[in-house]
């Protein structure tokens, strides 16, 4: 039956594991697991346990691990097929019908499984051989003990164009091209791919070889350092990770998973003693070795060098991630000190070196705002503009929508912080600053902005969003500084709000002159409205968390207008660029339903806020 791996993906997320087992085993909850006595083997004390986020039971007594196939298999005692019959129904899902083309497929796939499983043994008998000697020399040079060149399968390839078709001469010279072994030229002949390389063999998740790594001895001009296979019928190097047939099991034990930038940094930690790595093979980590790893475990640990390319091949691998966060999903990243691989680290410094850097990662987050930060000098408002639309470039491609929100929230509190520091408090006798040798006279606010602002606080939550946002800036003016840039943005687009924006500007310079309490010089100010939906209005609501809100509002205020102005722009060229005017407005319109539906969310959630605190 054509079972494809897409399909028995579906299968899985429609069956909860837990409540399959427990017909017939009792499972008591431990924290986001279950966990019982192994029904596999006798024990006392438990050690086997159910997770139904990732789908799989593991004990940790006897080993025994799988999904709900494999336990319908290895529990119920049925076949494959009946198992997954007997799933299906439960799902609510059609078993596909018999295909004849993809049994012909699989066919074909373990005929060429025959072909690289023989060329790995004839690979791993050349190192071995007089014509390896010089390789087996170059591998204990680079310090490779015997155990891992045995473990990971070291082989070597011969310096010919013929050799691999005369060793492997039992299988038709096109199986070998299939394979990605032997390259045909436009004539029709045909010659070895990997020669006077060292070899390793690439295998997937069952630990079946499908295609191979060579590495040359010594530099030569024109010749790539690392080779590898091409994608064939067997090896996919999107959805394959090196080393994942060992990486996985060790990962269960340590709940860790580390991915390096290449083949040879899985074996040096290996070496080393980290046997749960891997990494992706000559690409950056795709959308589908990104679901392999978080399979695993929810947070990952990408360790790439610390150089300028290492660097920028953990934001590839960032930028990917970002769209596919979820809940409890995440990644993490060590930063290699500059020039040195996992390899030179381990044997410069030890491995308590390693084990140190692997404990204590950064945050996605903090590699987007560190990266970005640094990506340019930042010495100009125009340069630190950049970094804020670079950094809310990242946020705006996140999916989810709370996390979205707060990557937005801590990603503008740093640029705040950075963009606009604290100012210095300047010399002051008895409350007023002085100026030649006398005293000025504090600035306070114009009549005319303070009758603005008091208009916005009279009005508090019971008017529109726009006038409680102004609001919650007069009873939190240190807060006017860090938004000034969107709030002047605001004011362009929005004329309404322009004359409140520019009385903000003015009450937060007072600020120097007079501190936090410059709101004391607003004559008149009414007391809070009783009835109040958001936290920055309230009394006694704590200083973080008004921020953080105030923030939130302000954000959302800005986008609005702004995409309204760009959707307008994008209309005005219609006439110029109908395909492309078109497509961008239904991209805007998208975007300005979002901005719609969190202003609504936000209005809604504020309101309960009050309730469920009483």
């Amino acid at each position: 039956m054509a079972i494809t791996p897409q399909w028995k993906d579906e299968l899985r997320a429609r069956i909860t594991l837990s409540t399959v087992i427990m017909r017939t085993d009792k499972l008591q909850r431990a924290g986001r697991e279950w966990k019982a006595c192994c029904p596999f083997h006798d024990e006392k004390t438990p050690s086997f346990t159910v997770n139904d986020q990732k789908g799989f039971y593991h004990c940790f007594g006897c080993g025994a691990h799988g999904d709900v196939i494999s336990w319908m298999i290895e529990q119920r005692g049925l076949s494959f097929i009946d198992a997954i019959k007997e799933l299906a129904a439960e799902a609510g899902m059609e078993v596909p019908a018999p295909d004849p083309v993809a049994a012909k497929r699989a066919e074909k796939r373990a005929e060429l499984v025959d072909v690289t499983t023989e060329a790995q043994d004839w690979f791993v008998h050349n190192l071995r051989g007089e014509q390896g000697r010089e390789a087996l020399d170059y591998l204990k040079r680079r310090g490779l003990k015997p155990e891992i060149l045995r473990e990971f399968g070291f082989g070597y390839a011969p310096e010919s164009k013929q050799a691999l078709n005369n060793a492997l001469a039992k299988f038709d010279d096109r199986m070998l091209v299939e394979t990605g072994m032997r390259i045909e030229t436009d004539d029709g002949t045909t010659y070895d791919r990997f020669r006077g390389r060292v070899m390793l063999p690439i295998q997937d998740a069952r630990g079946r070889v499908i295609a191979f790594g060579g590495r040359i001895l010594e530099n030569r001009d024109g010749l790539a350092k690392y080779l590898n296979s091409p994608d064939t019928p067997l090896f996919d190097k999107g959805r394959t990770l090196y080393n994942l047939h060992r990486a996985a099991p060790a990962s269960r034990q340590t709940g860790r998973i580390i991915v390096v930038e290449g083949y040879m940094d899985v074996i040096a930690l290996a070496q080393a003693g980290f046997e749960d790595a891997v990494a992706p093979l000559g690409t950056a980590l795709t959308e589908t070795q990104l679901e392999m790893l978080w399979r695993m475990v929810e947070v990952p640990v990408l360790c790439f060098d610390g150089d300028a390319a290492g660097q920028k091949a953990a934001m590839r691998a960032v930028t990917r991630a970002l769209p596919m966060l979820a809940p409890m999903r995440s990644l993490s990243i060590v930063r290699l000190p500059a020039g040195l691989d996992p390899d030179d680290l381990i044997n410069q410094q030890g491995v308590g070196a390693m084990e140190k850097l692997l404990t204590s990662p950064k945050s996605l987050l903090d590699m987007v705002w560190k990266f970005e930060r640094d990506a340019q000098p930042l010495t100009s408002p125009e340069a630190k503009a950049g970094l804020k639309a670079r950094l809310m470039e990242h946020v705006d491609t996140i999916q989810d929508r709370d996390i979205q929100s707060l990557y937005r929230r801590e990603l503008l509190d740093r640029f705040s912080a950075f963009a606009y520091p604290p100012r210095e408090p300047r010399q002051q006798n008895r409350g007023a600053p002085w100026k030649g040798g006398r005293p000025v006279a504090p600035r306070s606010l114009s009549q005319e902005a303070r009758s603005t602002l008091q208009r916005a606080m009279a009005g508090g939550q019971r008017a529109d969003f726009l006038t409680a946002v102004i609001a919650g800036f007069v009873r939190h003016p240190g807060e006017i500084s860090r938004h000034s840039e969107s709030l002047t943005r605001l004011a362009k687009l929005d004329p309404k709000a322009a004359p409140a924006i520019e009385s903000l500007i003015e009450l937060s310079e007072t600020l120097d002159s007079h501190g936090e309490d410059a709101i004391s010089h607003l004559q008149g100010q009414p007391a809070p409205p009783e009835d109040q939906r958001y936290a920055f209005l309230r009394e006694g609501t704590p200083p973080g968390e008004a921020r953080e809100e105030l923030a939130e509002a302000v954000s959302l205020l800005a986008q609005k207008p702004a995409l309204e102005a760009a959707m307008a722009a994008t209309i005005a060229r219609f006439d110029e660029d109908p395909e492309g005017s078109f497509a961008e407005q239904a991209r805007l319109r998208a975007q300005l339903t979002t901005v719609e539906e969190r202003l609504k969310a936000f209005g809604r959630k504020k309101a309960g806020a009050p309730a469920q605190q009483d």
